[in-house]
C-alpha cells in the first residue's frame, strides 16, 4: 500500500465507531475520519498512520450523508468541539445506542444485552450550567474559547452554543471589558510554557432561576487591583450574577481551578433546586450540567432502588450528596461516601437547610470507607455508584459484595469503564438486571447510563 501522511484520498465512511469517528476503507485499509457520517463519500487529508489504520481529516464533501445536518460546516472547530455536531439528532441517538450496545458486548461480555430505548433531551443546545473556557492572547486581543483536537491552541467562538444563555452572555461581556482601550495592556494571559501571565480560565455556573456565579481562575493574587476593577464592572453589568470568586492556580497544571478560591462578592454558593431539595453549589462542587437530564436520570435510578422504605442505602462517589438526599426521602438510613471535602462540606449544609436527618456524609476514598462499613458490622441494603469516567476500583467492588449488598444502582458517563466494571461484578456474584442510555449531553458522543445489577450468588 502506497499511502503517506499528506495525502488526500477518497473514502466512503461505512460506520461510526466508539468515540464517534467514521470508520471508511481505502484500498482495504481502514481510516477513521472525524465529522463524518455513515454514507458520506469524502476526499480527506492522511493526517497519521499506523500499521492497521490511519487518520485523515475532511478536506471537502462529495457525496453527503443522509444523517449529516444542512449546515456548510466540516471541522471540529465549526461545531465548536461537539464531535457529533454534525449529525442530525435522531442519529445521534441512533449511534450512541450502537456504542453502549456494542462495549458491554465486547468489553462486558454481556452476550444476552437487553438495553432500553436510550431517552432524548428536550433540549439540544444551550442546556450546559457550568462551562470552563481557556483565556488566550490572539493579535493583541484577549479571547476565551476551546483546545483545538490533541492541540493546546484556542480557537475561539462567537457563541458557545452548549453554554446557557446567561452563561454566553457573560463570557461575552467579560472580554469586552478586558478588551477596552488600555485594559489588555494591564491584566496579561496565561502563557503555559514560560509559566508567566494572569488569565488562567473563566468558569461561569447558572441556575434555573437565571442566577450565575463567576470564578476567575487567575495566575496572580486576590489582592490584584485590575482583577478586582474587572470583575466588579462585570458584576455591576449583569445583574444576574450573584456569585463571585477568584480562583488561584500558580502550578504549571492542565487543572483549571487552582487549590485556593477567593469569595470577592456576593453569595458563596449558587442555589439550585432538585426533586424539591435546595442544593448549595460552591467553585469546586460536583453538579450535573445538565439539568433536565438530570431530573430524568435520577428518576430512572430511583426507580431502580425498588422498596426503599427501611433500607439502609449508600451513595458512594456522592458529590454534594444529591443522590443520597433524594433517596434519604424514603430510605431509613443513607451513607454518603465523597473523596472532596468541599463537596461534602456542601452536602452537610444542605441536609441542615433541609432538615434531613437520616444522613450521614463520609469524606474519604469508597474503597476505604465500604470497608470501614463492612468493620462496623452495619449491614447495607444498596448502594448506588455515581463514579467519574474512571469508573469504581476493584477493590471496592469486591468490598460492595463483602458488605453483603444485594444490589447496586450503576450511574456511569463512560460506557467503556461500565463494561469493565460489569465484567467484574458478574465475575464476583451480581448479575445485570437492566441498562438504561439516557443522553446528557447533546452534540457530542459522551453517553450517560444507568445498569442494576442483583447479587444471584450466596
Amino acid at each position: 500500500m502506497d499511502l503517506k501522511k499528506g495525502n488526500i484520498v477518497k473514502i466512503d465512511i461505512e460506520k461510526i465507531v466508539y468515540g464517534g469517528e467514521g470508520l471508511g476503507y481505502y484500498n482495504g485499509f481502514a481510516i477513521f475520519v472525524p465529522m463524518s457520517v455513515p454514507g458520506d463519500r469524502v476526499n480527506a487529508e492522511v493526517i497519521s498512520l499506523k500499521k492497521t489504520y490511519g487518520r485523515a481529516l475532511i478536506v471537502d464533501i462529495i457525496t453527503r450523508g443522509e444523517e449529516r445536518v444542512e449546515l456548510e460546516k466540516l471541522t471540529f472547530e465549526d461545531f465548536h468541539g461537539c464531535d457529533f455536531g454534525h449529525l442530525k439528532y435522531e442519529a445521534q441517538l441512533k449511534y450512541k445506542q450502537m456504542m453502549v450496545e456494542d462495549v458491554m458486548s465486547k468489553i462486558g461480555k454481556i452476550t444476552d444485552l437487553n438495553s432500553l430505548k436510550i431517552i432524548s433531551s428536550d433540549n439540544e443546545y444551550n442546556y450546559r450550567n457550568k462551562v470552563i473556557e481557556p483565556f488566550a492572547s490572539l493579535k493583541g486581543k484577549i479571547i476565551t474559547g476551546f483546545f483545538r483536537k490533541k492541540t493546546h491552541e484556542i480557537f475561539e467562538v462567537e457563541e458557545n452554543f452548549l453554554n446557557s444563555k446567561l452563561g454566553n452572555r457573560i463570557i461575552v461581556r467579560l472580554k469586552e471589558i478586558l478588551n477596552e482601550e488600555g485594559q489588555n495592556k494591564k491584566i496579561s494571559v496565561y502563557d503555559e510554557v514560560m509559566h508567566k501571565g494572569i488569565l488562567r480560565h473563566i468558569m461561569v455556573r447558572t441556575n434555573s432561576n437565571s442566577e450565575a456565579m463567576v470564578v476567575l481562575i487567575v495566575n496572580s493574587t486576590p489582592q490584584n487591583k485590575e482583577i478586582q476593577e474587572v470583575l466588579t464592572k462585570l458584576r455591576d453589568d449583569i445583574p444576574e450574577i450573584k456569585s463571585i470568586y477568584i480562583s488561584l492556580n500558580k502550578e504549571k497544571t492542565n487543572f483549571a481551578l487552582g487549590q485556593e478560591n477567593f469569595h470577592f462578592w456576593g453569595d458563596k454558593t449558587l442555589k439550585e433546586t432538585l426533586f424539591g431539595i435546595q442544593f448549595n453549589i460552591s467553585p469546586t462542587s460536583f453538579f450535573q450540567i445538565n439539568l433536565d437530564q438530570t431530573e430524568k436520570l435520577y428518576s430512572v435510578a430511583f426507580d431502580l432502588c425498588k422498596d426503599l422504605e427501611n433500607k439502609v442505602m449508600v451513595d458512594a462517589y456522592s458529590g454534594t450528596g444529591t443522590i443520597g438526599m433524594i433517596l434519604s426521602k424514603k430510605a431509613k438510613k443513607v451513607y454518603c461516601i465523597e473523596i472532596s471535602k468541599s463537596a461534602t462540606e456542601d452536602g452537610k449544609i444542605t441536609a441542615k437547610e433541609n432538615n434531613i436527618e437520616n444522613i450521614e456524609f463520609i469524606n474519604g476514598t469508597v474503597d476505604k470507607k465500604i470497608m470501614e462499613l463492612i468493620n462496623k458490622k452495619i449491614k447495607i441494603d444498596g448502594i448506588v455508584l455515581d463514579p467519574p469516567r474512571k469508573g469504581v476500583e476493584e477493590l471496592a467492588l469486591k468490598g460492595i459484595a463483602n458488605l453483603g449488598v444485594k444490589e447496586i444502582v450503576y450511574i456511569s458517563c463512560n460506557p467503556s469503564t461500565l463494561a469493565r466494571d460489569t465484567e467484574i461484578l458478574e465475575s464476583i456474584g451480581y448479575k445485570l438486571q437492566s441498562l438504561q442510555p439516557i443522553d446528557m449531553f447533546p452534540q457530542t458522543s459522551h453517553i450517560e447510563c444507568v445498569a442494576r445489577f442483583d447479587f444471584i450468588k450466596k
